[in-house]
């Protein structure tokens, strides 16, 4: 398993466990160290737009100074909804490898799948998306669904 989806998931666990948000969390890496890290806080803090992506390229760009994140990639438990997926492109990360797929998060209650077919999908992404570690990932997501949990 990748160490970094490792720690991605270790911050989801964190925020399921004190009931922030979805099984949703995300490290950046620079040059092999971790520079931001953050899972789903929407409910802690009721904010629709804390994803676990959105608070990981926070801190990212707190610790280095910068809004360009160029060089870095992005481990993330779920596939990113738009909202995150922009983010992560307007940051210049330069790659993205992630869990679980936009249908795996539709099956646990999220909606990402639904806003991805209106906005016209991911065809156009080349490579910039990576699936790796999802039965790993899966484990995660159905440890949160079997929780009592406010969906949003």
């Amino acid at each position: 398993m990748n160490k970094y989806m490792e720690i991605a998931i270790e911050e989801a666990r964190k925020g399921i466990t004190k009931g922030q948000g979805g099984p949703f969390g995300s490290v950046i890496v620079k040059d092999g160290k971790i520079i931001g890290k953050g899972h789903n806080i929407v409910l802690k803090k009721h904010d629709p737009t804390l994803h676990g992506e959105i608070v990981a390229i926070k801190e990212a760009g707190e610790k280095l100074k910068t809004h360009n994140l160029e060089g870095c990639e992005l481990y993330t438990t779920g596939e990113p909804c738009p909202m995150c997926l922009c983010a992560c492109m307007w940051a210049n990360i330069e790659k993205i490898y992630y869990g679980c797929t936009l249908k795996d998060n539709e099956k646990i209650g999220f909606r990402d799948n639904k806003f991805d077919k209106i906005l016209g999908g991911r065809k156009n992404l080349d490579n910039y998306l990576e699936c790796i570690d999802r039965e790993e990932v899966l484990k995660l997501f159905d440890e949160y669904d079997k929780m009592e949990k406010e969906l949003y």
